[in-house]
């Protein structure tokens, strides 16, 4: 069975190339879009670029961000099998990517989640966000983190690996933390007519965060948030590191709730609009 995901960035939006190179932005590019097939637990396949060429996009900059999506493709076990290039007024990549799965039952959807199931993340959470922080000139430079930082902005890694890994073991429900963990639990809460509870404190930090409310906020560290009946907790710890993070509890319309030393904080990640 096929599972399909697009993503698209705008150059000067979501991809500065005044921050970042050109290879960095076809590594960023290939990443959000396979974090998709991770989140669902897939087998990597192919990918497809389509490049809007515009300036700073020239002709040798694609060159070089084709070739950053190449060699992270190389990294997960992908292939890039075609795309498309166009000249337009705004400079934009364009990933689409295909994964597989045995049957239907070996991918993870969003919507399972049950009551009593342990809520964990993999990795560390918050480097992404902070790293913009630095990049916005927010956050002061100069601290001992900021290489490793940036280098989470620009060249995220998808869990493919993990994800196989925890559809194995037989996670319920799964999701990218792409748009930030509280809009992404939030998600898997609503689909699933539950309520995800979440500890702030116990989130796992990257080197360099100190807020757990930004780390939570925050999106593009391409972790993966999921949701395991307790039963499931020494098979996935002998899989992988990971962290747990809080559980699920009855609630509908469903969604997440996130808590600090016992009180409730009100939290809300990126929130796709169209003006």
């Amino acid at each position: 069975m096929s599972v399909v995901s697009t993503d698209t960035m705008v150059v000067g939006e979501h991809l500065r190339l005044d921050w970042i190179s050109a290879a960095d932005a076809g590594h960023r590019a290939l990443a959000a879009a396979a974090s998709d097939l991770a989140a669902m637990g897939a087998d990597p396949g192919e990918a497809y670029l389509a490049l809007g060429v515009a300036a700073p996009l020239d002709s040798e900059a694609c060159v070089e961000l084709v070739a950053g999506a190449e060699a992270l493709a190389e990294q997960v076990g992908m292939t890039i099998a075609g795309g498309d290039v166009v000249r337009s007024p705004t400079g934009f990549v364009t990933v689409t990517v295909v994964g597989w799965g045995r049957e239907a039952r070996s991918l993870v959807g969003r919507d399972g989640a049950r009551p009593g199931d342990l809520v964990g993340v993999t990795g560390r959470l918050g480097g992404a966000a902070m790293a913009l922080e630095l990049l916005y000139g927010r956050a002061p430079r100069g601290g001992p983190h900021d290489a490793s930082l940036i280098e989470r902005h620009a060249r995220p890694i998808p869990r493919i690996a993990e994800g196989r890994a925890l559809a194995a073991a037989g996670v319920h429900a799964m999701i990218d933390v792409s748009d930030g963990l509280a809009s992404d639990a939030a998600i898997v809460g609503s689909m699933s007519a539950a309520v995800l509870e979440i500890d702030l404190g116990a989130l796992p930090l990257d080197g360099g965060v100190t807020d757990p409310a930004l780390a939570a906020a925050g999106g593009e560290d391409y972790e993966l948030c999921f949701c395991a009946q307790p039963r499931l907790r020494a098979r996935i710890e002998d899989a992988m590191e990971v962290t747990w993070i809080g559980r699920v509890v009855e609630g509908s319309p469903g969604g997440a709730v996130f808590t600090k030393d016992g009180a409730t904080v009100k939290l809300s990640g990126f929130e796709h609009q169209l003006d």
